[in-house]
């Protein structure tokens, strides 16, 4: 533990350094500009993955996902997450605790930020579920980006750990994320939340779980959450083309590890008679509730995103959607290297903030004459 905690804290003191030269000099490390489709990729994230691409080199790491080093590349994604995000958030309080899983209790961690709330001291609650392609993430990997959220939107955040594949593929971990956020409604109380407020929420993978979930409520008839907020999902496992290929290799996550991913967790495709592993493809998307999709412009997943914001357009679902055309997949990772994943993700948490003050007004009463 000492040894991790002493290897993290130099990765991030040496991050800080890389990052904080000047931009002339971050220029010259990260190589020329890099355009497509009209678009300029960020220059920090550029030297990102430049800086990846020398510590695979000197780790002797590799791209490919593996079984026996699946355990590692988990431990170094939790490490990751305390390298490049926001600062802690000392204000935000939080507390592990465990919801209801499809076949058992789950791991949970609840953020609760400074300030007024509700009465009795509820506000609204967003429930998490984080990135990692099905196969990598925790609540520990989460963490930066949930108090992150948790401080901007003034809002309680339940961070959920589901199950990962490949040990437990689909639907293991959207039937995890349909439990965690019946459990929340049912326990909306105790967790001190508005059982009114409940929103879903989450980041590549997650956000695909969000988005079913949600789906999931409205065909069911049952409670569907205020607000879902959707960065950079997954949304039709087994596409190939488009952003896929354009954006492929050389923006952070390829092509190629995502299709590993996607066969870990969905080793036999999308089921013929179940396409809630691709929520792009249900046949009809309306009574969800308002959503608010953020798509990068240097993102394999981009094309998915945006199809699927106009599908619930045209399904008469609210929806906010933006592109960041200089960002690359994760950027809510990446907040305390580039200026614009940073007002990316405060994007983010100001939407939901918005959203939920938008779901708790009540109607205005009918005016007699």
């Amino acid at each position: 533990m000492i040894a991790r905690s002493v290897r993290v804290l130099g990765l991030r003191l040496a991050f800080r350094f890389l990052f904080g030269l000047p931009r002339p000099l971050k220029r010259l490390l990260a190589g020329s500009e890099v355009r497509l489709e009209g678009q300029l990729l960020d220059l920090d994230l550029q030297l990102l993955n430049r800086a990846g691409e020398w510590l695979a080199r000197l780790t002797a790491a590799s791209g490919q996902l593996g079984a026996a080093a699946l355990a590692e590349q988990r431990r170094q994604a939790d490490d990751a997450a305390e390298l490049a995000a926001e600062g802690p958030f000392d204000d935000v309080v939080t507390r592990d605790l465990e919801v209801a899983g499809a076949e058992g209790p789950i791991p949970a961690r609840l953020y609760t930020p400074p300030g007024p709330h509700g009465p009795a001291g509820r506000s609204g609650l967003l429930v998490y579920f984080h990135g990692g392609g099905f196969v990598l993430g925790s609540i520990a990997s989460a963490d930066p980006l949930c108090r992150l959220l948790a401080a901007q939107a003034g809002v309680r955040v339940l961070s959920v750990e589901y199950r990962l594949a490949p040990e437990h593929p689909y639907p293991a971990a959207l039937d995890d994320a349909l439990a965690a956020y019946r459990h929340t409604l049912a326990h909306a109380e105790d967790l001190d939340a508005e059982k009114t407020l409940v929103a879903v929420g989450g980041d590549s993978a997650g956000a695909n779980l969000a988005l079913v979930v949600a789906h999931e409520q409205a065909v069911r008839g049952e409670p569907v959450p205020a607000f879902v907020v959707a960065l950079y999902p997954a949304t039709d496992a087994d596409r190939t083309g488009g952003s896929r290929v354009a954006f492929g290799s050389g923006f952070g996550i390829s092509a190629e590890v995502l299709a590993a991913m996607e066969q870990m967790y969905l080793p036999e495709g999308v089921p013929a008679d179940d396409d809630r592993g691709a929520i792009l493809r249900a046949d009809d998307l309306s009574g969800m509730p308002p959503v608010y999709l953020a798509t990068a412009g240097f993102d394999p997943l981009r094309d998915e995103g945006e199809e699927l914001a106009e599908r619930l357009r045209e399904a008469g679902v609210p929806v906010v959607a933006r592109r960041f055309p200089g960002l690359i997949h994760g950027y809510a990772s990446f907040t305390a290297l580039s200026r614009a994943a940073h007002d990316a993700a405060f994007d983010a948490a100001s939407a939901l903030r918005a959203g939920l003050a938008l779901a708790d007004r009540e109607p205005a009463p009918l005016r007699t004459v």
